[in-house]
């Protein structure tokens, strides 16, 4: 049986403190003729397991995550988090630092909520899964620059962290028209293989309807979903592709015997060791 959900989700990292709930959660479910069945946002993990659970209603799905899954190492970076600025750093990407120590571990948590409810952890070395409900890692910032449909052939698009020089009003004006340009690069996709059916979502659609706005909160808002479409489309690409699109990032043989900490990444052919 071919997998026939791909579920994306932007998770907030933290789980709240100090009695703040934790931010939003971008989320999306595509088929396997990428129509968008479900986007918006959830809060925490519960709200967010619970989401998941509703659209995968199938025997076959796959979820990409964009946040550490996997966490072994007590200091510094995981394997996988160096070696996305190793393949990928002349495009201008690189990842934050993962450790036990770390205070955003929301990713762990939500792995385990999973597990506990039937879902499989999967790292990918064995390739992309056929049937079952299955997770994995991944990280938007290297589908913009790995995939050659986006059209980011020499560095990723500037729409998340501000330039240390630039002021903060001409940024966000800056950032908005970079957004809207990446947003019109991810309706390429409906000719892609496989493909992105933006216009088959209400909320989706907005994104091409509307222009990307300036004010802080509402682009987060904007952004997050953007960042949870490109999961899907990424857990799309490996189900469709498997490793001659992608690549596994980190390493077999690290940590207590598993699940090895990676993140499935596509990969243009120079982004490969």
């Amino acid at each position: 049986m071919a997998v026939s959900r791909f579920l994306g989700v932007d998770l907030a990292w933290s789980e709240g403190r100090g009695g703040r709930p934790p931010n939003e959660s971008g989320v999306a479910v595509l088929d396997a003729a990428g129509r968008v069945l479900d986007a918006g946002w959830t809060r925490g993990i519960a709200e967010t397991v619970e989401w998941i659970e509703s659209q995968a209603d199938t025997e076959s799905a796959l979820l990409f995550v964009d946040a550490p899954l996997v966490v072994c190492n007590e200091t510094r970076q995981r394997p996988c988090e160096r070696q996305v600025g190793q393949r990928y750093g002349r495009w201008k990407v690189g990842a934050h630092s993962t450790s036990l120590h770390s205070p955003r571990l929301a990713g762990i948590a939500l792995r385990k909520r999973l597990e506990d409810a039937g879902w499989q952890y999967s790292d990918g070395f064995a390739g992309p899964p056929t049937d079952g409900q299955v997770i994995s890692e991944c990280y938007p910032y290297t589908t913009l620059v790995g995939a050659v449909e986006l059209g980011y052939d020499v560095e990723r698009p500037r729409y998340k962290r501000k330039p240390p020089p630039l002021p903060t009003a001409e940024w966000r004006q800056m950032r908005a028209k970079n957004c809207d340009k990446l947003i019109r690069q991810l309706v390429r996709l409906e000719e892609a293989d496989p493909p992105l059916l933006l216009c088959s979502h209400p909320e989706t659609r907005k994104l091409v309807d509307e222009p990307s706005p300036i004010k802080e909160r509402e682009y987060k808002h904007r952004e997050d979903l953007i960042d949870a479409l490109l999961c899907a489309w990424t857990a799309a690409l490996w189900a469709r592709h498997g490793p001659t699109r992608c690549q596994i990032l980190g390493q077999q043989g690290l940590g207590p015997g598993g699940p090895y900490a990676t993140i499935v990444a596509p990969a243009r052919p120079e982004q490969r060791r």
